[in-house]
């Protein structure tokens, strides 16, 4: 049968009638070059624009007309040994990147406006301690409203939607005094420039905006570079599908373009891409993915089989019933929204505090107008003063206390191959103290190695594993990894279900089925084994999920911190039992269903215990969105990877235990950072109430506190900023040699 790949379900087209096409890309050892990429790509016919982004790690490509075939530019990539493949355009990605952007411009108007307004304002500080003439600061006042008032009406747009908001739904947040600042001291400053007044505060406002547009971009950016990461991932993983035509054709199609109905050829050594039913072939399916259980299911014609399965054995063809509504992916994504929208309710630090900030700034500027016009005061003096209280208690430090915090430790976290996908994932996961482990492919490596290594010379090891590169037997894989020359053995032929051989300095080596390579069958092993013959010698290799790398250390460390520390898995209790052993953990299941999960993180929340869960299965996914915090390795499905506050990448486990230490530091450095903030104003509200202080000494005060809140979020990087950086590039590297159906 034809097997062709339909690109057009990957393709934008745009409005001008360009074609347009993301393709992630993976650099081989050379790495990636803007030069070798763009030159690659220069001289292929039809394409109009090439573009990569080295930072997200993407290819753009555009074209006109239709007849430009992507498949040229994968291929033209792949000569300088660069991997790619098409990326589905993910709406939410685009919706972020357009308001990053946006951000982004408000920040540079607002640092524009703020410059050229200091500048003037400065030459009016040292004129009026000097000779300027009254005409000339007027001048310099009415030019600073020039560039001020469309700077402040643009860059402020952010805050004004969402106070506006807040208002319509009859809340105070945050934006609120900020919005409300910002427009007193505009409102202010003209009239003050209109009566001929000695001092205006259009620098002020503009430079509140500044600090703020600073910090709520940089949250931002954490957000995309998330998501742009994870997105990579799952597309160089390759997440399609072969779906026959009603005229036999394979074709190769994304997995989110099947329907129900549709025919689906899955190969020996391949993920099953949706739910349905076989309808020819048989094989044996490992459904630890879903259900946590690694022991294999044999299937046959009639039997059902569940996206995220791995086919072993035997080809089979499917019909896809995935939009059945008893689903076992449907059931799954119900619990999944019922958790999540329950974690949902918990409030932010920072939403916490605008709660009571926010109407109590308002009150006490409020107040000060009304005390200062009843003891005598003129209207003039009794605003200026109100604003001076309302720009002094302005939330800057308050709304950067805790952002400021989460960059820096984003940062550090992202040094130690931890991307944070939730912005207060750091508040929730700095006051668990309980975690639960999944164990399939998160205490233990996703896929098995060989446990009996020490039975056998290095030399057999190897010729094995390099034997094992001609197979697609997921076994077989999994040894192939084993071996140091990544070159096949020529000649070697495989038979599917059976095993492969290859003639090699003129004897014959074979390596799969016990019987396909002569050799005795083990008798009960409880682990899976894969056979080998080269020539005279033969022998069985052992096959298990290994812990993985870092899981003890990490786990003894984690329960020497006070943390309680528990195992759910669905795999079945006599082999969790060895894996709780070797961890030192107590508390652990077996056979455990989603719900099960659920029911079991519930239980220990109404227990009065903060829950950290980490896993990567399908079937983990409920119990991620049902905890307080969770975690998922990068490798692990789609959905519990949506669902985990934060995924860390590479093999080792030791990213889960540097999370929580950052998590801690942040937390204090956030509840240190409002301290300072709640000081400041402890002590300059009162002199500002007292009419001692004018909008210029609140608006530099202010600026003060913001300086003193960043430098101490700056204490969150981590201590040796050299090894720090150094474990990136190597969890990185890791996690993109990591196996396709590491899950």
């Amino acid at each position: 049968m034809a097997e062709r790949i339909d690109y057009s379900l990957f393709v934008e087209r745009l409005d001008d009638g360009l074609g347009r096409i993301e393709l992630a890309v993976e650099s081989g050892e050379k790495g990636l070059s803007v030069r070798d990429v763009e030159r690659a790509l220069a001289g292929l016919d039809g394409l109009a624009d090439a573009r990569l982004n080295l930072t997200r790690r993407r290819v753009t490509l555009a074209w006109r007309g239709d007849d430009f075939d992507p498949a040229t530019a994968i291929e033209a990539l792949r000569r300088i040994g660069v991997k790619s493949h098409p990326l589905q355009v993910d709406r939410g990605e685009e919706a972020e990147a357009r308001h990053a952007e946006w951000l982004l411009k408000c920040l540079g108007v607002a640092a524009f406006a703020m410059m050229n307004i200091m500048l003037l304002s400065v030459s009016v500080w040292a004129g009026n301690v000097s000779d300027i003439a009254p005409e000339q600061r007027d001048f310099f006042h009415w030019l600073s409203a020039l560039i001020a008032l469309p700077a402040a009406a643009y860059a402020g747009q952010p805050f004004f939607r969402s106070a506006i908001g807040a208002l319509k739904r009859r809340e105070l947040n945050m934006d609120v005094p900020i919005s409300l600042g910002v427009l007193l001291a505009l409102g202010v400053s003209v009239y003050e420039t209109a009566h001929h007044a000695e001092h205006a505060y259009f620098d002020s406002a503009v430079m509140l905006l500044f600090f703020l547009l600073a910090g709520r971009y940089l949250d931002q950016a954490m957000r995309r570079r998330t998501r742009a990461a994870a997105g990579n991932l799952a597309a160089l993983k390759g997440e399609t599908a072969r779906r026959l035509d009603e005229d036999g054709a394979l074709v190769t199609v994304p997995v989110a373009a099947l329907a129900a109905g549709d025919r689906v050829l899955v190969g020996p050594g391949e993920r099953i891409p949706a739910d349905g039913d076989v309808l020819a072939g048989a094989s044996a399916v490992d459904d630890s993915v879903i259900t946590g259980e690694t022991q294999r299911r044999p299937v046959g014609v009639g039997d059902p089989v569940y996206a995220g399965g791995l086919n072993f054995d035997g080809a089979l063809t499917l019909r896809v019933t995935a939009g059945a509504a008893q689903s076992l992916l449907d059931e799954i994504e119900r619990l999944v929204d019922r958790a999540a929208a329950a974690k949902s309710r918990v409030l932010r630090l920072a939403d916490r505090v605008a709660r009571l900030y926010a109407p109590v700034v308002h009150l006490t500027a409020l107040l000060t107008a009304i005390g200062w016009m009843l003891a005598g005061a003129g209207a003039h003096f009794a605003v200026i003063t109100a604003i001076a209280v309302l720009i002094i208690t302005c939330p800057c430090a308050l709304a950067l206390a805790v952002p400021a915090v989460q960059v820096v430790a984003s940062g550090a976290l992202f040094r130690a191959g931890v991307l944070l996908n939730a912005g207060d994932a750091l508040e929730r996961l700095a006051v668990c103290d309980t975690i639960v482990f999944d164990k399939t492919g998160t205490l233990t490596s996703p896929e098995p190695g060989v446990a009996n290594r020490a039975e056998f010379d290095s030399a057999t090891i190897e010729t094995a594993a390099r034997l094992a590169l001609s197979s697609r037997h997921p076994l077989a894989q999994a040894l192939a990894r084993e071996a140091r020359d990544r070159r096949p053995f020529d000649g070697a032929v495989e038979t599917v279900g059976r095993g492969v051989r290859a003639l090699v300095a003129g004897r014959e080596i074979r390596l799969g089925a016990p019987d396909f390579c002569d050799v005795a069958p083990p008798p009960g092993a409880a682990a899976s084994v894969i056979a080998f013959r080269i020539g005279d010698a033969s022998g069985l290799l052992s096959m298990r999920q290994k812990l993985r790398p870092g899981a003890a250390e990490t786990v003894a460390a984690l329960a020497a911190q006070g943390y309680r520390l528990a195992i759910l898995s669905g795999d079945a209790p006599e082999a969790v039992a060895p894996v709780a052993r070797a961890l030192g953990v107590a508390e652990w299941r077996g056979a455990v269903r989603p719900a099960d999960k659920i029911a079991f993180v519930e239980a220990l929340k109404r227990d009065g215990r903060r829950v950290l869960m980490v896993g990567d299965g399908l079937n983990d996914a409920p119990a991620l969105a049902a905890a307080d915090a969770s975690l998922s390795p990068i490798a692990a499905v789609d959905l519990a990877r949506a669902q985990a506050d934060a995924v860390f990448l590479g093999e080792q486990l030791t990213p889960v235990g540097e999370t929580l230490r950052v998590a801690r530091l942040a937390m204090r450095l956030m509840r240190q950072n409002l301290g300072l903030a709640v000081i400041y104003n402890l002590i300059a509200v009162p002199l500002a109430v007292a009419g001692l202080v004018t909008p210029l000494i609140a608006a530099a005060a202010m600026s003060g506190s913001s300086i003193l809140v960043t430098l101490n979020a700056l204490r969150a990087r981590p201590s040796d900023r050299r090894d720090a950086a150094a474990a990136a590039p190597a969890a990185l590297a890791a996690a993109r040699v990591a196996p396709e159906s590491a899950s």
